[in-house]
């Protein structure tokens, strides 16, 4: 059956009578339905989210410390900041919010933060608007709220207050004009006086160029609170759903998984025996990555995988998964991606390496043989049971091979498989083994610096990162110069260097280099708001400890160390030497002051940190 389709402008369709529908799709709503799926699977609760309850303090509380990542409409930076002035407390004030977070009303927020802690006069323009505004502390808000003012102050009918919502925000001034005259008569025989209603005209005027309507802010404002009543009461499952929903989104995967982290939950890498299509909860509260989310894998295979399991109980070892998957859905791609990603860790005594062993560098993985051997496997299964005698089957018994000996992999060497395969790290990341160095002298993320250099002009900052691309290009003038990305936990950001300075350090710029950058903010000669990020060092993170340190206080507990580990720590300091002097404190156990004095001796700072992680009773500061 043949349709015919066209196209009209809405604003035409209205004025002819037909009816005009927006709708609009939320992936939102299938992050709740998995939430619960994922809740019922792990602790074994129905929740009906349409009866949660909507005065829930823990919610309320979320909402004002601006713990909104993932959350509807309210994970901005802003509205984080916003909420966390506000302290919202009741569900109306997540409703305002939501609408005066926009264009325009957005310059209201502070006067609608004071109000409501009483440190600002609640004030009305004529006594009539108490009613319709006090709500909302005397600040319109919401185009229902001039609707229903229009008419109680004005006499306006239902249709003449809904036509001047709209002729306000489209600028349809003969209609706004034709309603003004309506408007002012009706409060003249109100007896309101005249000023005072110019200047509410005046100021309705302004505001509905960007208002939003209260129907459309409590839709939004009632999902954002469910979702945030998630966050707050069942934290795993909800940040779980919306990894599974985001799986294309590489930036948002890493920002959910840095906020989960932050949130004390752990999300850890794919397996055989446990994994879903998607990311999951198990019983100990891990957050466990979804086997689809595995590039080379496919969610074929992985049904097939998951099915298996079900069916016939947990895999053995890597053998008797190859004997029992269909190893045309479960292929030698799907195999190395399963192994790079982690999938085959939980198989007693076995690490990744094994899986990508060669015996010479003309044989084949030892993936290949377990693929072999569990082909042959299902074929002798197969022949068997065509046989006559099929009940014999248990008379030959195919031995598994052993798992080559060899070493394990690398932390980096893992963690850039993983990343290769997932699109991220799992298991950490590689500035994980930087982070004293990091947490002492970078000032400023990745992210940060992109979204906030226009506020740190003439500031230099210094952050910390690995190099995941670098071009050589050429200027109009022949000179050449390079373009970097240097990537940290909170993301990434571009950077350049010319003349001179890339001449310098381009040797560093190359990918999987650890790099530690000062930046100078400076705004752009002759072109005011255009902002530039001068590069004015590079020096290799290894490299940067050592060079930045002037010195290191150590302190010691007096009563709290003995003998043996004094001795431990001498031996320490005698074992790292090199030219960063070491101050020693020593904590007086009656006054609780520490005594300062010159060590005589120097050390190498990164070496000696690292020795002394261990000791206990000692605690330093790196100057």
């Amino acid at each position: 059956m043949l349709g015919i389709a066209t196209q009209y402008d809405g604003k035409n369709i209205e004025s002819i009578g037909l009816l005009k529908m927006d709708f609009l799709g939320l992936k939102t709503l299938s992050i709740l339905k998995d939430t619960i799926i994922n809740i019922k699977r792990s602790k074994g609760i129905d929740l009906d989210i349409e009866k949660i309850p909507f005065d829930d303090q823990e919610t309320y509380e979320l909402f004002s410390r601006g713990d909104t990542t993932a959350l509807f409409q309210f994970e901005s930076d802003g509205m984080q900041k916003h909420l966390q002035a506000l302290k919202p407390t009741r569900f109306e004030d997540l409703i305002a919010m939501n609408a005066l977070y926009r264009p325009g009303p957005m310059k209201y927020i502070p006067n609608f933060i004071d109000r409501k802690h009483g440190r600002e006069e609640i004030v009305y323009d004529l006594p009539i608007m108490e009613e319709i505004l006090e709500e909302t502390y005397g600040i319109t808000v919401y185009q229902e709220q001039v609707m229903l003012l229009a008419r109680k102050m004005g006499g306006l009918t239902g249709g003449q207050s809904d036509s001047l919502r709209k002729a306000m925000g489209k600028k349809l001034q003969a209609e706004m004009d034709k309603l003004y005259v309506i408007f002012t008569e009706g409060c003249k025989k109100n007896g309101l006086p005249e000023d005072k209603v110019q200047k509410v005209w005046k100021d309705w005027i302004e505001f509905t160029k960007y208002a939003f309507n209260k129907s459309h802010a409590t839709c939004y404002s009632y999902l954002a609170y469910q979702t945030a009543y998630l966050k707050a009461h069942f934290p795993a499952e909800f940040m779980a759903a919306n990894l599974s929903h985001n799986l294309n989104d590489i930036k948002k995967i890493t920002q959910l998984i840095s906020e989960s982290s932050r949130m004390g939950i752990e999300v850890t890498r794919p397996d055989v025996n446990e994994s879903s299509l998607s990311f999951t909860v198990n019983k100990q509260g891990v957050i466990r990555f979804g086997m689809a989310a595995i590039k080379g894998v496919g969610e074929a295979a992985v049904e097939q995988i998951i099915e298996e399991r079900e069916k016939n109980g947990p895999y053995k070892n890597v053998f008797d998964f190859a004997k029992r998957v269909n190893l045309r859905s479960v292929n030698k791609r799907s195999f190395q991606a399963l192994a790079m990603a982690g999938a085959f860790d939980g198989f007693e005594g076995t690490h990744r390496a094994q899986y990508f062993y060669k015996e010479n560098d003309s044989d084949s993985e030892f993936i290949e043989y377990i693929l072999k051997h569990g082909a042959n496997y299902q074929e002798r299964q197969n022949s068997q049971q065509a046989s006559l005698f099929g009940d014999m089957a248990d008379s030959f018994e195919l031995v598994d091979p052993k798992m080559p000996d060899c070493e394990p992999w690398t932390m980096t060497t893992q963690l850039h498989n993983e990343k290769e395969v997932t699109g991220f790290y799992i298991s950490g990341h590689p500035l994980d083994k930087f982070k004293k160095t990091i947490d002492r002298f970078s000032t400023m993320e990745a992210a940060n610096l992109k979204n906030e250099s226009a506020n740190l002009v003439g500031e230099t900052v210094s952050i910390a990162g690995m190099v995941v691309e670098a071009n050589q290009k050429t200027s109009k003038n022949g000179s050449n110069y390079g373009q970097f990305v240097v990537e940290d936990y909170s993301g990434n950001i571009s950077l350049m260097l010319f003349s001179e300075p890339y001449l310098k350090w381009k040797h560093m710029l190359v990918p999987g280099n650890n790099v530690f950058i000062q930046i100078k903010i400076e705004e752009r000669y002759n072109q005011p708001g255009v902002i530039n990020l001068n590069v004015s060092d590079i020096m290799l993170l290894n490299e940067t400890m050592n060079r930045l340190t002037k010195k290191i206080n150590l302190f010691v507990n007096a009563d709290k160390t003995n003998d043996e580990q004094v001795a431990a720590l001498v031996s320490k300091v005698n074992e790292n030497k090199g030219e960063c002097p070491l101050i020693l404190s020593i904590k007086d156990p009656e006054n609780g002051k520490y005594l300062s004095l010159k060590s005589g001796k120097n050390v190498d700072p990164s070496a000696f940190l690292k020795a002394i992680e261990s000791l206990p009773g000692v605690s330093y500061l790196i100057n």
